[in-house]
């Protein structure tokens, strides 16, 4: 856990329904959960005018029941896709096109949660009406401050930048402008000292 004393550290919550006639849910893998424990709470109809966008983890068993339960739901529009690049170009043409009183739930791991948060922000959408839940894997999103490359689902402390090679800390400071966890060099003055990496991020 994350000294509280670090206030950038993003801090989520529950997704809950929320009044208004348009939502749009952003998820991947385990934030499926967080939809249908939302919809065991909502109203009747909620989903009629619901657009979901959804990006499976690894595992195509678990995510295919995840897939259905969302279906399930009967949205709107529902759409998969194998990243979050891939289903950017939909979220940023669903945010263009939203109506008045737009809510935006996001839901799964923190770089998902980062970067919709970012593009949502960018789109003019009031931080208001967006809900946040982390559910899942806590592997993070690194940025390496030396060469500003960002290496996607670091699990490990220290971990390697996937641009530049050097063996980064995997600091607890965040970029919401980046959506990203810092990266330092562990071994700058000596690049023999190559410190054991744990697996802390899962």
């Amino acid at each position: 856990m994350a000294a509280k004393s670090i206030i950038s550290r993003p801090v989520y919550g529950t997704l809950s329904p929320q009044p208004g006639k348009h939502h749009l849910f952003v998820a991947d893998a385990e934030g499926a959960l967080a939809i249908t424990d939302l919809a065991s709470k909502a109203p009747a109809g909620f989903f009629a005018d619901a657009h979901i966008i959804f990006i499976p983890g690894p595992s195509p068993d678990h995510d295919g029941k995840q897939v259905a339960a969302l279906e399930a739901l009967k949205p709107a529009q529902f759409y998969q896709g194998p990243s979050f690049a891939s289903a950017l170009p939909r979220l940023k043409q669903t945010l263009a096109n939203a109506h008045m009183g737009l809510r935006l739930y996001l839901a799964g791991t923190e770089g998902l949660i980062g970067q919709a948060m970012q593009v949502a922000l960018e789109a003019g959408i009031d931080h208001t009406s967006i809900q946040t839940e982390h559910r899942g894997s806590l592997a993070r999103r690194m940025q390496c401050v030396h060469c500003k490359g960002i290496t996607e689902n670091v699990t490990t402390q220290p971990a390697t930048c996937s641009h530049c090679g050097l063996l980064l800390l995997v600091r607890d400071h965040y970029s919401r402008r980046l959506a990203a966890f810092q990266g330092v060099c562990i071994n700058a003055e000596d690049r023999s000292e190559i410190p054991p990496a744990e697996e802390i991020f899962r």
